[in-house]
């Protein structure tokens, strides 16, 4: 039996995804206002109907186009952070998982820079699904913050841990937020130093908390 899939069939492929991938690097430059099918339309090639063809409008491309990058933003971190160290303190394991989420923030660009205009402005407010994505993408990196937090500390018991990750997930967030803004502002600092540094400020704050739960149980 022939189980070639049909020319037509890989070509609507094709034009899907080079429409996705355009739309993510132009609304990311532009912002979602900025973007208009105008441009989206010149910087693919392809006519105006194939966009139509494979979204019903600029919002449900938005919402496609966060949908596609918080997938593949997760993917990637996930892989990025297998094989933890198994020892070391907790300065150096946090350092670990920092050093790990600036190289993936590295490589996803485009969606984070837009995932931040959206965070920023309310110029998307139409595209109610693709804002969705957006509420989902910093709740599930503000866990994926507080794991990274908690793993690093477990040394010190689940429960100080915890306490500990509990604390500072919204702070490592915002870090987070601040190094990727001057990555893009070309401010002449690496990602990496800039991890190191985060790191640092996050072990230092969790050890003092370390202290405070020390000498409120003696």
């Amino acid at each position: 039996m022939d189980n070639a899939v049909p020319t037509g069939n890989r070509r609507g492929r094709r034009s899907r995804q080079e429409i996705l991938d355009v739309a993510a690097r132009v609304m990311s430059a532009r912002g979602y206002a900025g973007t208009s099918m105008s441009v989206l339309v010149k910087e693919t090639g392809l006519p105006r109907s194939a966009f139509y063809h494979h979204f019903e409008s600029k919002a449900d491309l938005l919402s496609k186009v966060m949908a596609r990058g918080a997938r593949e933003f997760f993917d990637a971190m996930r892989a990025a952070h297998q094989n933890p160290p198994a020892d070391g303190s907790p300065r150096e394991r946090l350092t670990w998982h920092l050093q790990k989420t600036g190289e993936a923030f590295v490589s996803h660009e485009d969606f984070l820079r837009l995932l931040l205009v959206l965070v920023m402005s309310n110029e998307a407010a139409e595209a109610a699904e693709a804002m969705r994505t957006v509420v989902e993408v910093r709740s599930e990196g503000r866990d994926l913050m507080h794991e990274m937090i908690r793993s690093s500390f477990a040394v010190e018991g689940d429960d100080v841990a915890t306490a500990i990750a509990d604390e500072l997930a919204h702070f490592g967030m915002a870090g987070f937020d601040g190094a990727f803004v001057s990555l893009q502002s070309n401010d002449g600092k690496p990602i990496a130093e800039l991890m190191a540094q985060l790191a640092d400020a996050m072990a230092a704050l969790g050890e003092s908390r370390i202290r405070s739960i020390r000498a409120q149980s003696d």
